[in-house]
């Protein structure tokens, strides 16, 4: 059948509207959605919706299906055809993805010469799709996202994390989570696809209060999953109707059973990108969203026995999600806390009810960048005050104010230390410094103006002066340098899959490409982020778009790296429509507040010998 001919059957009704009540614990009632599909600015034709049904458009299996109040529903088989700018058809996408080959693209262009229809004659990709060189990258990168895309009751609602159909083990793959969107997300505002970034943002914030335990303890309240998946399962036992549920996880069935503590943080941001990209306020300004922003921020600013104004989290907490050492104060959830707060900040609406919380985030704000500036910051000129740090100091005004002995220094930190430039440590705790570079942390303190503007260019300096350290053959290393011998063994556990310069054991991850992007415009150093990305480029695509990459210089393939991975996809689209739009990334980041920085230089000039009374007691306590 010829490819027009596949779209002869669909409804010409393109409006779908479903209903659907998720919240347990909060009865916040339903949620509505509008959703118009039809072809896209790219060509890409989706399902067809009416009022009372849709219709497959795979041929062998063209039925119409119910689709009832309750969000009874189940996904049709589609068939894709997508053009180029001038109208041709340059692909065919059946249940599947379509993919270029790059080192393959003159024998395909001379294959191509002969067929006019542009395709090569049953060549394909592994996967069961047709092949087309014709294609860019960034067009091959578009059609993988779109066909990531899950499905919730006929609504998009966010991307599966890999589509790897050359892996048996499935694991938690096919589920969306919340980091993993975030790139995602993105590249869908920038392409002014907004709807599912919108879907995304409702439909999670109704998963923030859902009733699951582990080991009968229920998650802290306004926490948010890592991830979640869509399950068509029957309705009351009746085979013959079913309906879509959305099941979350908090962790309770991810390896080594870690709570997310970045999933809300970047929920934040994203719903913060969403306004300021689309103009549309009303989703920010809505009951159950301005509720869900408190909910998160009180679990975050809640008072602990903890005495340092950064988030005190466990190991495997974030990006990095198995046994790393970072437990304690990693820099990337600091980063994420930060800026989530400034976002937060500027979202929440005026009132009674408010005031209090946004009092508690500004007090927060001033000690945490005083916090991360003063004691996380490392340069050459630092690292000599270390170096001659005297210990067991006993006062308020101790220059080695956290014990830090100077054997603590590595080896490896001397040569690396470039004279020119520096950036902000992994962790830091009592008699502890985590000297790694930590990737996300840094760019994203660059990003949310944790970092001064003097640090932020030292930052990317350093990744200038260590480009063959931290970016080598694909950008960019989580994380530098590796854990390897007895250090890996104690620290991982002898993980087999953080093996070192593999996976978050200093392994390459192409997803980083867009944090790069956005605070190399931010300091308006583009040509930082345009170098790296000219980098990928030259395999990412013809490597088929793996999680990570393995060795010192990323030269291999992640040993158990997933192929298709949507972050390493929307990450690279995103920096490309950053680079070609740099006033874009405006919807990221967060500018320096002049009443921080003020309150930052207080702090700094105040006198920390000020003395400390007993507050005006007059008696003594009665026992």
């Amino acid at each position: 059948m010829a490819v027009s001919e596949a779209f002869l059957h669909l409804d010409p009704m393109l409006l779908f509207k479903s209903g659907a009540n998720f919240g347990k614990q909060r009865n916040l009632g339903l949620v509505e959605f509008h959703y118009s599909l039809g072809t896209s600015q790219n060509g890409i034709k989706s399902y067809a919706f009416s009022s009372v049904g849709y219709y497959s458009t795979d041929r062998k299996n063209r039925t119409k299906r119910s689709c009832f109040s309750r969000c009874k529903c189940q996904k049709a088989d589609s068939i894709s055809e997508v053009t180029a700018d001038d109208g041709r058809p340059t692909s065919l996408s059946i249940n599947g993805r379509t993919n270029v080959n790059n080192a393959q693209e003159f024998e395909l262009n001379q294959l191509l010469k002969s067929d006019k229809e542009g395709f090569a004659n049953g060549d394909t990709n592994g996967v069961g799709t047709v092949i087309d060189s014709r294609k860019s990258i960034e067009e091959e990168a578009w059609d993988l996202l779109k066909e990531s895309v899950v499905y919730y009751c006929g609504n998009p609602i966010g991307t599966i994390a890999a589509s790897d159909t050359s892996s048996s083990s499935i694991l938690n793959y096919d589920q969306v989570f919340i980091r993993d969107f975030i790139p995602s997300g993105i590249a869908f505002l920038l392409k002014g696809e907004y709807d599912i970034v919108r879907n995304f943002i409702l439909y999670t914030l109704q998963l923030q209060s859902w009733e699951k335990t582990m080991d009968c303890h229920s998650p802290g309240q306004g926490l948010m999953p890592a991830s979640f998946k869509v399950r068509t399962v029957p309705r009351d036992g009746d085979d013959s109707v079913t309906e879509d549920v959305l099941d979350p996880d908090f962790g309770e069935a991810a390896i080594g059973r870690v709570a997310p503590v970045d999933s809300g943080l970047w929920w934040i941001i994203l719903l913060r990108a969403y306004g300021k990209c689309t103009g549309d306020l009303s989703v920010q300004e809505r009951v159950d969203v301005q509720t869900g922003i408190k909910m998160i921020l009180k679990l975050c600013l809640a008072d602990g026995f903890d005495m340092f104004p950064t988030l005190l989290v466990t190991d495997g907490s974030c990006m990095i999600d198995r046994r790393m050492g970072i437990h304690g104060h990693p820099l990337e959830i600091q980063a994420l806390f930060y800026s989530a707060l400034l976002c937060a900040r500027e979202m929440l609406a005026s009132e009674d009810g408010s005031a209090d919380l946004i009092r508690a985030l500004n007090n927060r704000l001033v000690a945490l960048s005083f916090h991360i500036r003063e004691y996380y910051w490392i340069d050459m000129k630092k690292l000599n005050e270390i170096y001659r740090y005297k210990t067991e100091e006993y006062s308020f005004d101790a220059v080695n104010k956290f014990n830090i002995y100077p054997d603590q220094i590595p080896p490896w930190l001397v040569e690396f230390m470039p004279a020119r430039g520096g950036y902000l440590i992994g962790n830091l705790q009592p008699a502890h410094m985590d000297f790694r570079f930590f990737s996300l942390g840094n760019l994203w303190s660059i990003v949310g103006s944790l970092a001064t503007v003097d640090q932020s260019h030292a930052i990317l300096d350093l990744v200038e002066a260590k480009w063959s350290e931290l970016v080598a053959d694909m950008p960019l290393k989580i994380c530098y340098p590796a854990l390897e011998g007895q250090e890996w063994r104690i620290i991982t556990g002898s993980d087999p899959k953080n093996t070192p310069w593999s996976y978050h054991n200093g392994g390459s991850w192409p997803t980083l490409l867009w944090q790069l992007t956005v605070a190399c415009i931010k300091m308006n150093r583009p040509e930082v982020a345009e170098k790296a990305v000219m980098l990928a480029e030259r395999r990412i695509c013809r490597d088929k778009w793996p999680e990570y990459y393995d060795t010192r210089r990323a030269r291999f393939i992640g040993k158990q790296s997933r192929l298709f991975q949507t972050w390493s996809i929307a990450g690279y689209l995103v920096a490309k429509l950053l680079l070609a739009n740099p006033s874009a990334a405006k919807i990221l980041i967060n500018e320096e507040d002049a009443d921080l920085v003020n309150a930052f230089s207080c702090m700094l000039s105040a006198n920390p010998r000020k003395k400390r009374g007993q507050k005006g007691f007059k008696q003594p306590f009665l026992i």
